[in-house]
């Protein structure tokens, strides 16, 4: 019997220049063109070269995605463990699209903070853009589903009412390590998502306990501002955070974080010091 494996969505680089492909077992087929623009235009179809996957270097599937929003007290159980009311409407904040990094690549950890810690989060990428979109309709803006580590510095998040300096040091946004397209995920509120680091499992849930779902998260936002194709979305992270561990479980150099998301994938990034 021959598994079924779901479409994989990925950028890639040979010479230096990001391209999506799709990743079938060991080889990968290039679009041609950049992953946004695979995006925007809903073709599936790679007409590009082909390559070995030993052959390619892996970057996150959406390289400078337009906007990268988070959303933050999103499970029941972080929100207990950080000590925060449960919100009436999400809470969101973003990260610079610059500190998006790929499978594999390194998290450095800044000389400027003392206290780095994980976050696993499922992702959704948007597809068709728009503003004030229904819940009855927000799932038709969804192109698929990837998975994203909100490395935060708590230190510097928690010194100011504002989260975002904490949120978006450099090599902040592991992303990766494809995208599995929406019609491959049955259901996106029951995938199991876990992290560990170095085989230690931190952080254990389902997405089914998020307090705000998909279609929720999309409405709120774009009653604001107006989702554009390539957009990626971090739903939030369940409880066991380093910070709020007793003893506390902090990132440090030589750690590698797994992210496991069900129907997803692994994402695995080394952790690395400032040099």
């Amino acid at each position: 019997m021959v598994s079924y494996i779901p479409m994989r969505l990925v950028t890639f680089s040979v010479d230096g220049k990001p391209e999506a492909g799709v990743l079938a077992g060991d080889k990968v087929t290039g679009f041609g063109k950049d992953m946004l623009s695979v995006i925007a235009s809903g073709n599936l179809i790679p007409a590009g070269s082909v390559h070995d996957l030993k052959d390619v270097r892996m970057l996150a599937p959406v390289p400078r995605p337009p906007k990268l929003i988070c959303i933050g007290l999103n499970y029941l159980d972080h929100a207990n463990e950080t000590g925060q009311q449960v919100p009436d409407v999400p809470t969101v904040f973003n990260k610079f699209t610059n500190v998006v990094i790929g499978p594999g690549e390194s998290i450095v950890l800044p000389n400027a903070s003392k206290a780095p810690d994980y976050e696993a989060e499922m992702a959704i990428v948007i597809g068709p853009g728009g503003r004030n979109i229904p819940a009855s309709k927000a799932m038709d803006h969804v192109f698929g589903y990837t998975i994203v580590n909100d490395v935060s510095a708590r230190d510097i998040q928690s010194a100011t009412s504002q989260w975002l300096l904490g949120k978006t040091c450099d090599t902040f946004a592991p992303m990766g390590p494809w995208i599995v397209t929406a019609d491959e995920i049955a259901d996106p509120h029951a995938l199991d998502i876990w992290l560990e680091i170095d085989g230690q499992r931190l952080q254990n849930s389902n997405t089914r306990e998020l307090i705000f779902k998909i279609p929720r998260l999309i409405e709120y936002i774009s009653s604001v501002v107006t989702l554009e194709p390539g957009d990626v979305i971090a739903t939030g992270t369940p409880g066991g955070i380093g910070f709020k561990r007793n003893p506390q479980r902090l990132l440090k150099p030589g750690d590698e974080v797994v992210i496991h998301v069900e129907g997803i994938g692994e994402l695995r990034n080394p952790v690395v010091a400032e040099t």
